[in-house]
């Protein structure tokens, strides 16, 4: 009797060690989630950086973390609806924009330890940063209205949320512009330096009342947004979600690696502007898991979580992302500053009043979301020709 109940707990346990094993293994399954057939090109671009193909690295690389992002994200998710809502929101911010953290701490890393390659690579942090912004305002947030808008012919939202996030990019604007304005009214390099420290400094202590009021004293405020996933039903562990978690983002950061190490290679083979491999190309296929996000629950007439998506990972990069780097770049001794340049500077500024101006009705339509796409596509070719 007691070797049929050993037995059967044994049995039992097996099930249970292979059920969690296959919850784990199936998030890799491009059956589940066609994103996951891009997972070709990791194995391809190790190849390809192994074999001193600058090109195809740079390429694979790339595309390798629309998929990796993805599968970061899921976890976060997994991870989320397993603690509070002050837990889950943290980890929300960190991991959400966790590709271009990866990607631009590893670029003012070989900052660091080459200095021929120092300039380029604080170019393309500082494009990836700006790319990131412009990217959810208005790629983003124009795809969601315009396949929200063909399925709804008006579609509603809260504009309170719409507007506390507006009001923060306003203020890092300001953050943009001010170190501008110093150089060129006759401040040193230092002057610019020291100013973007400090500011740096308190953009993250903006972050985090921002964090304060939206998960603890206005929680009714966003009460839409956070409502979505609190009707979700994990689908695997929580050891399985942390495994998937860590996993996928040492994959991204090899990744990064390759993507940063080959980009001077690409530039040169491809001939494609610095800036606008790092404002369009890296931001493009770091996000793309987001973005399909934001676009398919436009689409289910969830406007409110589809802006959230869009317009919070903006604040997340200009108030958390952005300070960040230049405090790493500020310990690594590179000298980036929050003096972005003239035009990326003016394209952020542009992008920030027209999604706020389209947002304040707390409607959208198709026509607004064309608009959107209609100011990105003008930037690229902008940038494209710089």
């Amino acid at each position: 009797m007691t070797e049929s109940k050993t037995a059967g707990k044994e049995a039992n346990l097996t099930a249970q060690v292979d059920e969690e094993m296959h919850s784990w293994l199936s998030s890799f399954d491009p059956r589940k989630n066609k994103l996951n057939v891009l997972l070709f090109a990791v194995p391809v671009a190790l190849y390809a950086n192994f074999t001193h193909q600058g090109g195809l690295a740079f390429m694979f690389s790339m595309v390798a973390i629309m998929p990796l992002a993805f599968l970061m994200g899921k976890a976060t998710e997994e991870i989320a609806l397993r603690t509070g809502e002050a837990v889950g929101g943290l980890l929300n911010a960190t991991f959400g924009n966790a590709v271009e953290m990866i990607i631009a701490g590893l670029a003012l890393y070989t900052a660091s330890q080459n200095e021929e390659l120092a300039e380029t690579m604080i170019t393309v942090t500082q494009a990836s940063l700006i790319g990131s912004i412009l990217g959810n305002l208005l790629l983003v947030l124009g795809l969601a209205m315009v396949w929200g808008g063909v399925n709804h012919k008006i579609q509603l939202f809260s504009p309170d949320a719409g507007r506390m996030n507006g009001s923060l990019l306003l203020l890092a604007i300001v953050a943009l512009i001010i170190p501008s304005a110093v150089h060129h009214s006759g401040g040193t390099v230092g002057d610019v330096a020291q100013l973007s420290h400090y500011t740096a400094v308190v953009l993250l202590i903006i972050y985090g009342l921002s964090l304060l009021f939206q998960l603890k004293t206005h929680v009714d405020v966003f009460e839409t947004e956070t409502g979505h996933g609190s009707h979700e039903d994990p689908q695997m562990t929580i050891r399985d979600a942390w495994i998937l978690l860590i996993l996928s983002t040492i994959l991204v950061g090899w990744m990064a690696h390759i993507l940063v190490h080959s980009l001077e290679v690409a530039v040169e083979k491809w001939h494609m502007p610095e800036l606008f491999i790092g404002v369009i190309l890296l931001p493009f296929f770091g996000n793309a898991a987001e973005h399909f996000t934001a676009v398919l629950v436009a689409g289910k007439d969830k406007m409110d979580l589809s802006i959230a998506i869009a317009i919070g990972s903006s604040v997340q990069i200009a108030l958390f992302v952005a300070p960040v780097m230049v405090l790493f770049a500020w310990f690594l001794g590179v000298g980036l500053t929050l003096e972005f340049g003239l035009l990326e500077t003016a394209a952020t500024f542009i992008s920030v009043l027209v999604a706020n101006s389209i947002m304040t009705d707390g409607k959208s339509n198709w026509l607004e979301g064309a608009m959107l796409l209609a100011c990105y596509i003008i930037l690229a070719l902008a940038f494209f020709q710089m």
